[in-house]
């Protein structure tokens, strides 16, 4: 084995991402070893012809079936970096507090699904409202599929509601921007000139400006050449933000590049961009009525706290069943 090598260790940054492909590798291969046994250990159980085991053998068979779902639903993850971990950011769009307001609310749906499924969240950069809410946030979520199954939540977030911060309870309609980009700093090699970059130094602060620190060890980094922005402020100190952020930095670049690559396929192919997956892709109703319906599926539900709380696994899997399909 290549880790057990005298020199494995001799350069640490290679190393750990060796040893984090081998965890990922021993992962699948472990959960289709897991189903082998099960399925086995279920044979055996039907092959008793027992009826006192009829119930247990019919417990076997659900949880078998639900393994089986589970691993058709990871056949959908067929993109290069479906795997990898990801960075997520907010932006609140226009309207104030109503829209700072729905971008927090964003940042406690997308913290509640990522708990739900075990993945760890940190906030790398957050930047408050005026009154309430967030005007953005930039998160990294690290676990299983994470980049997959965040991608069909690329993209404007339209929200209808009786505004609380409205006096005369009128409906207001706000928008939110979610932006993502695989977390693949350590897998890729991105030419960085030091002399397109401006670096920033500032002190990072809590929620409304809480807990301010005396030392400027946060950081903001400019690359000149596209205007592309990143700010990180959770580290303990000024070089391991200023680490985070390059590290942000080299994904976004990456996915430029690809998007641009792709941007000439498509007009070399003379293929159209079908205006349903643009850029709002999901309305989240609370009046008049009840309901978060996603713009280029057509999944829907009435369950809207359910939503709100985590609950979008289901419109995940239809993006990718139409992605696929696609």
């Amino acid at each position: 084995m290549a880790a057990a090598a005298p020199d494995f260790w001799d350069d640490q940054e290679k190393a750990q991402g060796a040893m984090r492909d081998i965890t990922k590798l021993q992962n699948e291969v472990g959960i289709w070893e897991n189903l082998r046994k099960h399925l086995d250990d279920t044979l055996e159980l039907a092959s008793l012809e027992d009826e006192a085991l009829e119930d247990d053998l019919a417990v076997e068979v659900t949880q078998l079936e639900e393994e089986v779902a589970d691993l058709e639903f990871r056949t959908l993850f067929s993109r290069q970096y479906d795997d990898e971990d990801a960075i997520v950011t907010i932006h609140a769009g226009a309207g104030g507090t109503e829209a700072q307001d729905w971008a927090d609310m964003l940042l406690r749906m997308y913290t509640r699904w990522a708990e739900s499924h075990g993945y760890s969240v940190d906030i790398l950069d957050i930047s408050t409202g005026d009154e309430a809410g967030i005007k953005s946030v930039m998160l990294s979520i690290r676990g299983d599929y994470v980049y997959g199954r965040l991608r069909s939540e690329r993209g404007v977030h339209r929200l209808v509601r009786i505004s609380p911060y409205d006096s005369s309870s009128r409906r207001h309609t706000s928008f939110a921007k979610l932006e993502l980009w695989p977390d693949i700093a350590d897998e890729i090699e991105v030419d960085i000139d030091e002399k397109d970059l401006r670096i920033d130094r500032f002190r990072a602060s809590g929620a409304g400006g809480q807990h301010v620190q005396k030392n400027e060890t946060a950081v903001r980094i400019t690359h000149l050449p596209t205007g592309i922005v990143v700010s990180c402020q959770n580290q303990r100190s000024l070089t391991q933000n200023i680490q985070m952020a390059m590290s942000v930095l080299k994904s976004q670049l990456y996915e430029l590049e690809q998007e641009k690559q792709e941007a000439e396929i498509s007009d070399l192919k003379g293929e159209s961009v079908d205006a349903g997956w643009g850029n709002q892709i999901r309305s989240y109703v609370l009046h008049p009525y009840k309901m978060v319906k996603d713009l280029r599926t057509s999944y829907e539900t009435g369950n809207t706290q359910a939503v709100l709380d985590g609950r979008l696994d289901p419109f995940m899997e239809e993006y990718l069943r139409a992605s696929v399909g696609e």
